[in-house]
């Protein structure tokens, strides 16, 4: 009951959280997930991440993403256009999980996508002050956001997924 409830309060906002970070690191992680067997989707709609194409591509495109992050022309996170991004993959990552612990896809969007809000503004202002207040370059800060991504994503699926 305990993993339960910690997963519904902490993990699935915290993937929403990473989602605002970066789009692609969490859905990438969770097809992993499922495609090793621990994440149980292959009796439901979200049976599509089980599959090695899946988490292949998905990995592809976070890692462009985490390449892509680092380039000056790249728009901002809170951009229109990367923001509904981050909002769709977030509820799009939320609702996998909810499904795969057969609770309701709805809680598991909003609880998503309220977190992709989170990440995404929160991350975007976090990194602003951190390159003002220590005066480094921004891919430097980029960088560890990157590690904080991944590390973040793999957390809160290791916590769905027991």
């Amino acid at each position: 009951m305990a993993i339960a409830m910690l997963t519904w309060l902490v993990a699935i906002p915290l993937l929403g959280v990473v989602t605002g970070l970066r789009t692609m690191t969490p859905m990438a992680v969770l097809c992993w997930f499922a495609y090793v067997g621990h994440l149980p989707v292959l009796d439901s709609w979200a049976f599509w991440t089980a599959n090695l194409a899946s988490a292949v591509i998905f990995t592809i495109l976070a890692a462009g993403e985490f390449i892509g992050d680092k380039l000056p022309q790249t728009p901002n996170r809170t951009a229109p256009g990367p923001l509904i991004a981050r909002l769709v993959f977030g509820g799009l990552v939320g609702a996998i999980v909810a499904t795969s612990l057969r609770g309701s896809a709805l809680e598991g969007i909003i609880l998503g996508v309220a977190g992709a809000l989170i990440g995404a503004f929160g991350g975007y202002l976090v990194r602003r002050e951190l390159v003002q207040l220590i005066g480094c370059q921004d891919w430097k800060i980029a960088i560890a956001e990157d590690v904080l991504a991944l590390g973040c994503a793999v957390l809160a699926m290791g916590v769905v997924t027991g």
